[in-house]
């Protein structure tokens, strides 16, 4: 069975940040220190989907959506990141996957989104290997109330992105700017997942899979420096987090100056084996493919310089549509017999929405993202990768991270001032396309 679907995340949609036990977030902390998100702006109401979850639910059965990927927001659940779970907090997410499935709905619950517990962040965060360890317990508790009728899980989402924006860069939650020494952040949030995997097996969870953001790297020119370029980055933002997995070790990191990733890393005896346990799926987000050039100066081994000749999303993301079917095709010819079957856990793309006085969102834009990117989906399919799904992002407009609420990607627009919620003309596309398919 094909999985279609939308997807969202916690502390993007939630709100509700200080109700009933839940505990501080990296990203409470992060958005309320004055000049990390645009405008000031913060999740602390998002779309009030914690209080408005049974309106979104029905969102989602009147698009007949087969499936929605959420995320469970571990300081709901564990205030503290560790010790005695919040029960309101559970209770929660209980209410949440048995409405979804009245609803004809599968839940697919990714259990880390970005929004470490403050707590463990005052203790490390990503960069304390214990943090592995705790994410492999608060994993436990989840399963242990949910894994009953949800019978797939996602781990991680985007383990690169967190790691260079939230740790190498410093543009997101938790903000640190430590270039390649947030390198151990990597294995960390690895050994996470492979201990997370474990203790989702042991409470039954049927399926397991991990997510992580990919692009195809495409050299800026056939000049060698051009293409080491384009492959020391390939290394840094696809087969750190792929081939550990599926592949059992890490990837040549000699680019950056690394003739040892392990030590680098800080990899123990038997990590590697934890984090390559069998999966039942690969996660796959998809924006866009990446261009990269020989640097121009000192410093990282790679440039972005950026792709063009094609149409922009609002973001100034270039539209490339059949990126998503190299992407898939590329995995194939890689990993072979290594790689599972490939879900696309996350497509899609943020437009100047308007909502005319008629109450009308006529995102035709996005309606053409959609169709071309599920094109791509099926000529992948067609030269035979196994990919089982494919989810939008997002259900809603939300709180898009360090731009706050001035991107808009969802299927249903919401007026942040009033929370009201407004099917958008690629929310009707979708649900008829859905029928028909």
């Amino acid at each position: 069975m094909f999985l279609w679907g939308t997807a969202t995340a916690a502390y993007q949609i939630e709100g509700a940040a200080g109700e009933d036990g839940r505990g501080p977030s990296v990203w409470d902390t992060f958005a309320h220190e004055p000049g990390r998100v645009r405008d000031g702006h913060t999740g602390d109401v998002a779309c009030d989907h914690y209080h408005r979850w049974r309106e979104d639910v029905a969102l989602l059965a009147g698009l007949g959506a087969g499936a929605y990927r959420f995320s469970i927001s571990w300081p709901r659940v564990l205030p503290e990141g560790a010790g005695a779970p919040n029960p309101k907090g559970l209770d929660f997410y209980d209410r949440l996957v048995d409405g979804l499935l009245a609803a004809g709905v599968t839940p697919v619950p990714t259990l880390f989104h970005w929004d470490l517990p403050q707590a463990l962040q005052d203790r490390g965060g990503w960069l304390n290997r214990d943090v592995a360890g705790w994410f492999a317990d608060y994993a436990a508790v989840v399963a242990e109330r949910l894994a009953d009728r949800v019978r797939m899980w996602i781990t991680l989402n985007e383990p690169f992105v967190h790691m260079a924006f939230g740790y190498g860069m410093g543009v997101h939650a938790p903000g640190q700017a430590l270039l390649l020494d947030a390198l151990p952040v990597a294995h960390h949030q690895l050994l996470g997942h492979g201990l997370a995997v474990r203790a989702l097996r042991a409470a039954g969870a049927a399926e397991v899979l991990l997510t992580n953001n990919c692009t195809p790297v495409r050299p800026a020119s056939d000049a060698p420096r051009d293409v080491a370029a384009a492959d020391a980055y390939d290394v840094l933002h696809n087969r750190l987090f792929a081939d550990p997995v599926l592949l059992g070790r890490y990837p040549d990191l000699s680019a950056y100056g690394i003739d040892a990733p392990d030590d680098a890393l800080g990899v123990r005896d038997g990590d590697l084996a934890v984090i390559s346990a069998p999966l039942d799926g690969l996660g796959v987000n998809y924006y866009n493919p990446t261009r990269i050039a020989a640097p121009a100066e000192p410093g990282l081994p790679f440039a972005d310089v950026g792709i063009t000749g094609h149409p922009t999303t609002a973001f100034g993301w270039p539209v490339v549509p059949d990126g998503l079917r190299e992407l898939l095709t590329g995995l194939r010819d890689r990993y072979g017999a290594a790689l599972p079957p490939i879900y696309v856990t996350e497509n899609g793309c943020s437009q100047p929405d308007e909502l005319t006085p008629e109450g009308v969102v006529d995102d035709q834009e996005r309606i053409a993202f959609l169709r071309d990117h599920i094109a791509a989906v099926d000529r992948a399919r067609a030269e035979g990768v196994d990919v089982r799904g494919y989810f939008v992002w997002s259900l809603l407009d939300n709180f898009e991270w360090a731009e706050g609420y001035h991107q808009r990607f969802g299927l249903v627009h919401v007026d942040f001032a009033t929370q009201r919620r407004t099917p958008k003309a690629s929310y009707h596309w979708f649900r008829d396309f859905l029928a028909a398919r």
